[in-house]
């Protein structure tokens, strides 16, 4: 019988196969990205981060045993020094007065406002996207680049296909089947639409950082 994480990866299908063909992901893996293109995607992806910690934090904080609390502040804590050291190795510390673009600002605030409108099962499934998509994507261009020595974008290449992380994101995945099998239809049907709704905004966020996109007003 087939578990919540095997029903959304199922329904995202689509989403995913159009990730694969965004010309983004598609150069990020054979290494012709241009630079200015990862370097506006790396400064975007560090200021998501910051709010993607904070709904770890508070995932943590939901957390219903000891086991899944340590695991979820650990992944907070992760992601603020390990992630982050890899976006200042590429564009250098990004500054506190950095602007999000739109889609950065829309996705950093769904994860937060599910953090803190929505119960423990629906932040978990809202976050999942962010590890396992990445998981999945570097996955498959690691296997395609191959042998990473001179490629532009290996040291990004080999985090998300390293195999810590990969860890990682089967333990945020058994804790989300573990909690749709406990929680009644209503709250499995919220879970859902937290993962597919994030697992888009996977897509808009790298569909953006190839348009660099940028606000129309801005401030």
């Amino acid at each position: 019988m087939a578990g919540f994480c095997d029903d959304v990866w199922a329904e995202t299908a689509r989403t995913r196969e159009a990730i694969d063909e965004l010309p983004f992901v598609r150069g990020l893996g054979n290494g012709t990205l241009d630079r200015d293109r990862f370097s506006y995607y790396m400064t975007q992806d560090a200021l998501y981060l910051r709010g993607f910690a904070r709904a770890l934090a508070s995932a943590a904080a939901k957390a219903d045993n000891g086991e899944e609390i340590a695991f979820f502040a650990k992944a907070a804590y992760d992601t603020i020094v390990v992630e982050s050291a890899l976006h200042e190795g590429a564009v250098g510390r990004v500054a506190d007065e950095a602007t999000a673009s739109p889609t950065c600002n829309a996705y950093t605030s769904y994860v937060l406002s599910v953090a803190h409108t929505q119960g423990y099962p629906e932040l978990v499934a809202a976050v999942l996207p962010c590890f396992w998509v990445y998981a999945d994507v570097g996955e498959r261009l690691m296997a395609k680049a191959g042998d990473l020595s001179g490629h532009p974008y290996g040291e990004w290449l080999a985090t998300y296909a390293d195999e810590e992380f990969a860890r990682t994101t089967e333990q945020v995945k058994a804790i989300a089947d573990q909690l749709a099998e406990h929680a009644n239809s209503t709250t499995v049907a919220r879970m859902r639409e937290a993962f597919v709704r994030a697992t888009t905004y996977e897509w808009m966020f790298w569909d953006a950082a190839w348009r660099r996109e940028e606000w129309a007003y801005p401030v």
